[in-house]
């Protein structure tokens, strides 16, 4: 069962704050005076009052004990209502007639049948590429709301969205299987049987990281895509599979070792494998164009240090020559110079 607390189905909140109580539960004169027009006893009236702002709220009649009393008391106090008045909660056709005059007053539309289905629809559309059951309950949400029906119970939205939920992926599970060869399939069923040199099955080798950017190990990792591109061509078996189903279904296989894939039915037990082989294949590709980039960057790295290191040599060599050949700027240096035989004097 999918925890309310993870949608985002209408209820009461843990802890309301006094702006949120005076912004969304402070009945209006007009409210009042309407529930004591209909009601004459105090705990009917406040009853009353207290479906009404609820609905307002969240779309739906809460169950008696799922209003808290800092609400309760809250309502009961912005009525005047004498100290100590409960809600008086009413049964059968009298609790139906109450909530038919909510209803009218909000103007809301009660039709659960059309609730129900708006919702499968919704739940049905978005389960082909949604997998977690809070996601596929929230859409169903909102288009109930935005059709103005009044919702149905959690329980409902609950359970049609684990029913329809596995009938989808049941239907994808048969697609991806049949899209595969029975030499593919007999050849991913191998992983979980035949052992690696470390001991482990080779169902394992699909979920081994890529490890540091050495030589060797890139190298290896070449060898690994060879072997899983040996597998088979993951992607015509993906056709027509969304992404998202894909990452979950490769998500849950790699939660589980050999002997747990072993309980799942055949052809779910396939499906399951055959995503995570497909995402093995794109993730060593990925491995290997980081690995490669690094490599590359590590060599670009060492051979700018390199240049500069004969950078700086250079610039000694031609600081040491400039330093032997620069002409002396002294009168006295220059007078102790021997004359040129070939120099005219000077008139």
């Amino acid at each position: 069962m999918t925890s309310i607390e993870r949608t985002a189905y209408p209820r009461f909140k843990r802890l309301i704050t006094a702006h949120e109580l005076h912004l969304f539960f402070s009945p209006t004169r007009e409210e009042a005076a309407w529930a004591a027009e209909r009601m004459d006893a105090d705990g009917h009236q406040l009853a009353l009052l207290l479906a009404l702002k609820s609905y307002q709220r969240m779309g739906r009649f809460p169950k008696p004990d799922e209003y808290p009393e800092m609400v309760v008391d809250f309502v009961r106090r912005a009525v005047e209502l004498p100290e100590g008045t409960t809600a008086l909660w009413a049964t059968g056709r009298t609790a139906e007639r109450q909530r038919t005059e909510v209803r009218r007053r909000v103007g809301a539309t009660y039709d659960q049948a059309r609730a129900r289905r708006i919702a499968e629809e919704s739940v049905r559309k978005e389960a082909a590429a949604k997998n977690r059951p809070a996601d596929l309950i929230n859409i169903a949400l909102e288009k109930v709301v935005e059709a103005g029906l009044e919702l149905p119970a959690f329980s409902t939205f609950d359970a049609m969205a684990s029913k329809i939920r596995g009938e989808v992926n049941a239907s994808i599970c048969t697609g991806i299987h049949d899209r595969m060869s029975a030499v593919e399939r007999a050849e991913l069923l191998r992983l979980l049987e035949e052992r690696d040199g470390d001991g482990t099955t080779l169902y394992n080798r699909l979920k081994k990281p890529a490890q540091g950017p050495t030589w060797s190990h890139f190298k290896n990792l070449t060898r690994r895509l060879e072997w899983v591109d040996g597998l088979g061509d993951t992607s015509v078996w993906m056709d027509g599979v969304a992404s998202g189903k894909i990452t979950d279904f490769a998500g849950e296989a790699d939660a589980a070792d050999a002997s747990e894939l072993r309980d799942f039915t055949p052809v779910r037990r396939i499906a399951l494998i055959a995503c995570m082989a497909h995402k093995a294949r794109m993730r060593v590709r990925d491995d290997l164009a980081t690995m490669f980039c690094k490599r590359i960057a590590t060599k670009i790295k060492k051979a700018k240090a390199e240049l500069e290191e004969i950078r700086l040599a250079e610039r000694e060599i031609v600081e040491a020559l400039i330093g032997t050949t620069a002409p002396c700027s002294s009168t006295s240096t220059r007078a102790a110079l021997p004359r040129s035989p070939w120099r005219r004097p000077r008139p």
